[in-house]
C-alpha cells in the first residue's frame, strides 16, 4: 500500500525532493502521492518534519 499524506502537511516540499521515483507533487492545499508510482520506500515519511505522511 502507498504512502499517504495526511492534512498536517505544512507544505513545505521536503519530501517532493527526497521521493526517488517522482511520486509527490504538489496538490491543493498539501502535498499528494501518486499511489501507482509511490514504491513504498518510506524516504518520505522520514524526511517529513511534521510526521504526515504515513505508510
Amino acid at each position: 500500500m502507498a504512502y499517504v499524506i495526511t492534512d498536517t502537511c505544512v507544505s513545505c516540499g521536503a519530501c517532493a525532493g527526497e521521493c526517488p521515483v517522482g511520486a509527490i507533487s504538489e496538490g491543493d492545499g498539501k502535498y499528494v502521492i501518486d499511489a501507482d508510482t509511490c514504491i513504498d520506500c518510506g524516504t518520505c515519511a522520514a524526511t517529513c518534519p511534521t510526521g504526515a505522511i504515513e505508510g
